[in-house]
């Protein structure tokens, strides 16, 4: 169903209307493919942007990746130093699994309706 209004515009146009309508449907000007390669250079260089970082992400953390297993080892070995006591309290204050899967699910309740009110 389309408004009445609409179809009146439609219907009804001046000289200005008609002279724009005359500019835009004229035919495209020969530019002998400049364009297609314009457009393909910017898809190009926007697909580099979208994979160079998770490239890089990937290639640093291979790369830090026997560093950090041997620090995870050396900090487990500082662990027979700390008493049971303070173990015991640090795990308690831990969240549970029910609450971090919660948590998700709020966020991502949040961010799907943040992106709901921007469009």
């Amino acid at each position: 169903m389309t408004s009445k209004i609409i179809n009146m515009a439609e219907r009804i146009k001046d000289a200005e209307d008609r002279l724009l309508e005359s500019m835009f449907e004229s035919l495209p000007v020969a530019d002998d493919g400049f364009s297609v390669k314009v457009v393909g250079k910017i898809r190009r260089r926007l697909w580099l942007r979208r994979l160079t970082l998770p490239v890089a992400a990937s290639i640093g953390g291979v790369i830090a990746f026997k560093p950090l297993a041997s620090l995870v080892s050396t900090l487990a070995s500082f662990t027979s130093f700390v008493p049971n006591e303070y173990v015991n309290t640090a795990a308690s204050s831990l969240p549970q699994l029910q609450m971090l899967i919660m948590g998700a699910m709020l966020l991502a309740v949040c961010l799907l309706g943040l992106r709901t009110l921007e469009d």
